[in-house]
């Protein structure tokens, strides 16, 4: 007999997988319905029961889906026990049990069998087909999980079977006849098999009688007591305010920015506004300081994600993580700084993928000066009410009532859902039984009822979803809100809505009375910092260090040195931060100590004379005119900002120490937001709307690529843009979604470098979070704000040019075994300004652009002050000084002072007003300016402060006037630095960092091998970097080798011939362990003899085959003589290659060795096993080698294949590939540019039109020309990788869409075939002292070897007669390639010109 059954249940288990004993997982049975059929398909029983519930009530949401109430379940008759007799005895007479999904039904029915006391194996042990897994394969329907197919609903396997629907879905009735149906067609078609040998033509479904036998009728849905968009008489004249509103700090969950959350409340009339984001307080901080200036009381909140256990975090797809929503309010400061405690948690103790998470016991631990509300249809409550059951809701609304008492409320959103009105309908019903009070909400996600797309759009890029897919719950759905009712209702839209319940409207005063106005701002608040038992005060052990490291710095202290620093000491007393410079000074020593590399200074905190005594700064702010007021000004209580650098490989080290010293809890990174920036936004938008990928990319791009561009300001400036937005279709949607989208908070991540230090547990002061790549704890304020919160923030900057200046000491000490002591290196080494004059800064800091490069060699520095002022000027604005500083140095331009009294300060500079503190100081001089007022006026100016500048501009001329300065030249010395002081420059910044650049020039300028072995290792993450700089080697005449296995390391090194040599660690298939194995190997046992040897030497384990074959490959076996690379890789048919033969060989002599196998008299057997036999192949070509170099180490070693061309690329190439990634500054230029290629695309346009790419590479690096239609069409014969190309055009802006800057190639030609088609003559230019008649005939078998068409001139040079001679041979005509201009530089001192 067949039993086919289905049931309709109270909801779903929690974990699908757990065992039907979990009574509590497993829902209650609502109603049955069941067919018994014979083995031929006729009817034996029919039988569809709804239970009498007892002890539960059938949640909203089962009732939405099946249509039973409890109220109706309760008016029947049919109690469970009775009915699960009768299915006993059907089962009784079954042989196989059907259902669809029938694990699920199973898994009910044992599980009331066993609450009923019945014995679930009656059912369970029985024979069960799934009609649904059956049909799978016969449906072929696709979407299954991992890109299987997936499994049909009853409904899909009914159209398929019988292409027509059923009747009324999710009655059990009704669903058991389709089910039946389906299982005896699926018979029918041999999809599935009878239980018996009855054959398969004999069986016939019987269909029963559904109407006589369902008596379930669905009762209709009530209608919401209250309407929406209805406008009435306001009932109360009680303030509304939002009390549940979410900002774009719920993570691409909501719209609105904290300012215009603010703005809206207060332009609609409340005197109050809440902020409660998702799971996180990012936006509390900025949000409390822009209510309290509109005049508007803050209300502090957050939405947590409450879980059962807050610190499990393993969960699966049938036993998912269990979490609801509560929304908690803070009442005054302790309510909220318990609320930060609870947001803290949740990250540190909580996190779970996104959802920071918390518990019920850490709300009982935290719940003082808190309000709790029962939250939207996320929360505990309401789920429960719609899943789960009255009962259940029940008890957790008593429990949420007994923890907070009157500081709990019920909170009732009218959105228009029906699932809302029955919660609502619930909750009244609770709150008027356990006398609980009840308020008005409506949970907002953004601010008008307009954007309610973009914030659909938002939701669909969060959840990676298409917004075409239709929200719902279930496969083939998406998450989205019901309607646009989520948007900042006005007071009067929610009087309205709630005109039936007044005591709704008239609670939220209440709530707002017991909220007490707060500010969240405070004083820094500086860490305790243990001093000696000897001092009594931070201030007196500062003094100390200060005197005692100003004898070291300084030898004898003079009076003026002691003024400068007792005024500083005062300063920092009474300003209160003499425990900061000893917090800064104590993890600087700490650093030195160490052997971590601090850096000489940044910013303005070389400009104090103590922060240089104690060792925080090395800089001699007295020796450079550096002002201790820049940094901390005496009139203006401001923390001070000392940012230091460290090298970036000890960066952690520091970072570390300062953690243990403090203590874990007290020491964080800085949160940053990252925001949709305008192309981002309309890239998302795009990707979600389905507009096609190209015209994505198309809208993109026409927005400026300017740093800092708003699509608003995008739209003002490309027309294009701009029109079209105005339009309707696909492409204006976008753009319109992503003006809204623009700025939203997309993702967090952590500051650079900075760091804050707290006096006591952070959470105790500002909410953190976590950051998945730290152990730090990450503050969920910004930089923006966090010191205005309190906090004491530090930059811990990693710089790699220290680590660089490291490494070049290091490999200096190895190769040379000097010591040096970079700080002690004098400041008038004359190979190192020669380098400066030469421009040769590649590879050093800060002066290594080819801009710059150009005017060090125009200035000829020769003093420290020039490079100060070159590091200053060096920038957009003050650049155009740059010339007129050059001429006054070198005397073409006359040096002017307005005032004679302006030469003190502005001597050094020539005249021209450089730096911020020659303002501050000529201030002090001309107009009697204090040090504080001198301040003032160089940020005023800094930030173009109008109001400030107009106050002191008479106060300038004043007290200019009043020291007998004229007023006419006073007001010009004003302009002029109005005009200029916006772009001058901090000097105590520019002088430690051209300290630093001193530093990198003085090692390559002294040690250039060593310099730039170190500066190709902390490249050598980054190859293109790596290929510059070899190419700057081989431009300085330093050798760099490939790799090798008895002299490499792991990084670059400096081998005994003052060569650079590739280290171990740059192939890529030769693994840390493997490298490190190697060096260990031979610097325990000596140099490797032969691959045999160092196969022998080094176990499989450790080095492995891979690894032989790339150590091969890249050129690392070539110290073994008498091997070529492919011989190393090359095997006859059958054969294994030779690195095979030496690791076989290698294991076998280890064998034999570890069996010490003796003779018969205890001697050794004497048998020596043989080398494998190298056998004989040619080798690779040139460039063979060379591309194979580039696969394995990912760069030429080497050589380059342009190197056969270098006659053709001298000749006629004018243009470097490194010149085209600044397209703008070579607008209008012509280029001509040679080089490989090395990487082709053939693609096709959405319109079906072709274009290709193509990537050429040079010497100095790569670039990726795109070319369409016509251009295609005529140069994509040219695009084969491999090929060596000439390549003309020009930079020039597109005539169509935003008119970008584009290479315009005119004419491709062949390199190797350019000195044919281009030269129309070659000249040999010699010296008349050279020429010999050897020479000569070098010249004659030359010409005779390489004989052309090209003519051959010759220019003959007499310099001590000042003669030239131009002759054109008439004998001998030449063939313009490279290899003829190698073999005539091999006649001696010849220079070959193409004419």
């Amino acid at each position: 007999m067949y039993l086919i059954f289905d049931t309709e249940t109270t909801g779903l288990p929690h974990n699908k997988t757990a065992p039907i004993t979990d009574l509590d997982n497993w829902p209650r049975l609502v109603q049955i319905a069941w067919q018994l059929h014979g083995e031929k398909g006729n009817l034996l029983s029919q039988q569809n029961f709804i239970v009498k519930p007892d002890g539960f009530d059938i949640p909203f949401k089962a009732e939405q889906v099946h249509g039973i109430t409890t109220k109706r379940a309760l008016s029947e008759v049919h109690d469970v026990n009775k009915v699960l007799d009768l299915l006993i005895h059907d089962l009784s007479r079954t042989a196989l049990v059907v259902g669809h999904n029938i694990e699920f039904d199973i898994n009910i029915i044992g599980a009331e069998f066993i609450r009923q006391k019945f014995d679930p194996d009656l059912l369970i042990k029985l024979s069960k087909l799934d009609t649904g897994l059956s049909a799978t394969e016969f449906c072929q329907l696709a979407g299954g999980l991992g890109g299987k197919l997936k499994m049909p609903t009853l409904l899909e396997l009914h159209k398929k079977l019988f292409s027509k629907d059923f009747g009324d879905a999710h009655d059990a009735s009704y669903d058991v006849a389709a089910t039946a149906r389906c299982f005896f067609g699926l018979l029918k078609q041999k999809v599935a098999k009878p239980f018996d040998s009855t054959p398969i033509e004999e069986i016939e479904y019987e269909e029963p009688n559904l109407e006589a036998a369902n008596s379930t009728k669905r009762e209709k849905l009530k209608e919401a007591a209250y309407k929406i968009d209805e406008k009435d008489l306001v009932v109360t004249d009680k303030p509304f305010v939002h009390l549940h509103a979410h900002s774009q700090f719920s993570v691409l969950q909501a719209t609105p920015e904290i300012k215009a959350i603010v703005t809206k409340a207060k332009a609609l009339g409340m005197p109050a506004v809440s902020l409660t984001d998702l799971g996180n307080m990012y936006g509390a901080f900025k949000f409390v300081r822009e209510a309290l200036n509109h005049e508007i009381k803050p209300i502090v909140g957050c939405e947590f994600y409450v879980a059962d256990e807050r610190k499990k975090l393993k969960f699966t797809k049938d036993n998912p993580d269990k979490r609801f929503t509560q929304v908690l309010l803070a009442k005054n400061k302790n309510g909220y700084h318990n609320l930060a405690k609870l947001s803290s948690f949740g990250f540190t103790e909580g996190l779970y993928g996104i959802y920071p998470r918390i518990d019920k016991a850490l709300v009982e631990e935290f719940k003082q000066d808190l309000i709790a509300t029962t939250g939207s249809l996320t929360s505990e409550i309401p789920y429960l009410i719609l899943s789960v059951g009255e009962k259940q809701a029940e008890d957790a609304f008593k429990w949420w009532h007994s923890l907070f008492g009157d500081d709990f409320y019920v909170e009732l959103n009218r959105h228009g859902i029906r699932e809302e009105d029955h919660v609502n309908e619930t909750l009244l019903r609770f709150a008027k039984k356990y006398g609980v009070k009840y308020f008005a909400a409506n949970e907002c996600f953004y601010l008008d009822k307009e954007e309610a797309n973009a914030h659909d759009v938002l939701l669909c890029i969060k959840e990676g979803e298409f917004k075409s897919t239709p929200i719902g719950y279930g496969r083939g759905t998406r998450y989205g809100l019901a309607n646009s009712e989520y948007y900042f209702k006005s007071q009067e839209e929610m009087k309205s809505i709630f005109r039936d319940l007044p005591e709704a409207i008239e609670t939220v005063e209440e709530i707002i009375n017991k909220i007490e106005s707060y500010t969240l701002e405070r004083n820094v608040l500086l860490p305790k910092f243990d001093i000696p038992k000897e001092f009594t005060t931070e201030d007196e052990y500062l003094r100390h260090l200060t005197y005692e490291g100003a004898e070291k710095k300084y030898g004898e202290i003079s009076q003026a040195l002691r003024e400068r620093l007792d005024f500083e000491l005062d300063t920092i007393q009474k300003t209160g931060y003499p425990g900061y410079f000893l917090i800064v000074q104590d993890f600087t020593s700490k650093a030195r100590e160490i052997g971590v590399s601090v850096g000489p200074g940044r910013g303005s905190a070389a400009g104090s004379a103590v922060a240089y005594s104690i060792g925080i700064t090395n800089v001699d702010p007295i020796k450079y005119d550096l002002l201790f007021e820049r940094f901390l000004n005496p009139d203006r209580v401001s923390l001070p900002d000392i940012d230091i650098d460290f090298d970036d490989e000890g960066r952690d080290k520091v970072l570390k120490y300062v953690i243990d010293k403090y203590g874990k809890n007290q020491v964080a990174q800085i949160i940053t937001y990252g925001t949709m920036a305008a192309k981002s936004s309309i890239r998302d938008c795009a990707r979600v709307m389905e507009l096609p990928l190209s015209e994505a990319n198309l809208l993109a791009k026409m927005v400026p690529e300017r740093p800092g561009t708003s699509l608003d300001l995008a739209f003002s400036e490309v027309k294009e843009l701009a029109e079209i937005k105005k339009g309707s279709d696909l492409k204006a949607q976008v753009l319109q979604q992503a003006v809204i989208l623009e700025g939203s908070v997309r993702n967090t991540g952590t500051h650079a470098c900075g760091v804050i230090i707290t006096p006591d547990d952070l959470t105790k002061f500002v909410p953190v979070s976590t950051a998945k790549d730290s152990d730090m704890l990450v503050t969920q304020f910004d930089n923006s704000v966090v010191e205005s919160a309190g906090m004491l923030k530090m930059d811990f900057l990693g710089l790699t040019t220290l680590s660089i200046i490291n490494t070049a000491l290091k490999n200096i000490k190895k190769s040379k075994g000097l010591v040096i002591d970079i700080d002690a290196i004098p400041l008038d080494d004359i190979k190192t300004y020669q380098l400066f004059q030469r421009g040769e800064t590649t590879g050093t800091f800060q002066f290594e652009s080819v801009g710059m490069q150009k005017y060090l060699r125009q200035l000829k520095p020769d003093k420290f002050e020039d490079l100060i002022a070159m590091n200053a000027l060096y920038r957009p604005g003050p650049m155009e000084y740059i010339p007129t500083f050059i001429n006054r140095k070198h005397g073409r331009e006359p040096i002017k002072y307005d005032l004679p009294a302006l030469e003190e300060f502005l001597s050094e500079t020539y005249g021209i007003t450089v730096y911020q503190e020659q303002v501050m100081l000529l201030s002090q001089k001309l107009a009697g300016f204090s040090k504080g007022d001198a301040d003032v006026l160089r940020k005023a100016m800094g930030k173009k402060q109008k109001a400030v500048l107009d106050k002191m501009k008479d106060k300038f001329i004043e007290g200019c006037k009043s020291n007998g300065h004229p007023q006419e030249i006073c007001e010009k010395i004003w302009t002029d630095w109005e005009a200029f002081a916006q772009y001058a420059f901090n000097k105590s910044h520019s002088t430690c960092y051209s300290l630093v650049a001193y530093h990198t020039a003085y090692l390559k300028a002294n040690y250039p091998a060593e310099y730039m072995a170190a500066v190709l290792t902390h490249s050598q993450s980054n190859l293109e970097n790596v290929t510059f700089f070899i190419e700057e080697c081989r431009n300085l005449g330093i050798k760099v080798l490939g790799p090798h296995v008895n002299e490499s390391g792991i990084y670059f090194a400096v081998n005994k011939d003052g060569e650079i040599r590739f280290g171990l660690g740059a192939i890529k298939g030769a693994r840390d362990a493997a490298v490190e194995a190697i060096i260990q190997e031979r610097d325990s046992n000596g140099l490797f003899v032969d691959i045999f040897d160092f196969a022998k030497r080094l176990t499989q384990r450790s080095v492995t085959k891979k690894t032989f074959e790339c150590l091969a490959l890249s050129g690392a076996f070539d110290c073994f003589t008498g091997i070529h690379r492919r011989q190393y890789v090359f095997a006859k048919d059958g054969e294994v290659n030779l690195l095979e033969k030496a690791i076989k060989y290698a294991a076998k002599t280890q064998q034999d060795e570890q069996s010490a196998q003796v003779s018969l008299f205890g001697g050794s057997s004497g048998v020596v096993m043989p080398k494998p036999k190298i056998d004989y192949v040619e080798p690779f070509t040139e460039i063979e080698k060379l591309n194979l170099e580039k696969e394995v180490v990912g760069i030429y070693i080497s050589g380059h294949p342009l190197d056969n061309f270098k006659f053709e690329m001298n000749g006629f190439c004018k243009t470097a590939c490194s010149e085209l990634v600044d397209l703008d500054s070579m607008l209008g230029r012509e280029i001509k540019l040679g080089g490989i290629v090395s990487g082709v695309e053939h693609r096709t346009t959405k319109t079906g039109k072709p274009f290709g790419k193509f990537t050429l590479e040079d010497y100095t690096g790569n670039y990726t020309f795109t070319l369409f239609g016509e251009d295609y069409l005529k140069f994509k014969n040219f695009m084969n990788i491999g090929w060596f190309l000439f390549v003309e055009g020009a930079v020039i802006k597109n005539t169509w869409g935003q008119q970008n800057v584009e290479v315009k190639i005119r004419n491709i030609d062949l390199l190797n075939e350019l000195g044919v088609k281009r030269s129309k003559g070659i000249q040999l230019r010699i010296n008349s002292v050279d020429l010999t008649e050897e020479m000569i005939a070098t010249i004659e078998d030359v010409c005779q070897s390489f004989a052309g068409n090209t003519p051959l001139f010759l220019k003959i040079k007499d310099e001590k007669e000042s003669i030239s001679l131009e002759l054109l041979s008439r004998k001998f005509r030449v063939n313009p390639i490279n290899d003829m201009a190698i073999q005539m530089r091999k006649a001696g001192a010849v220079e070959i010109e193409i004419k």
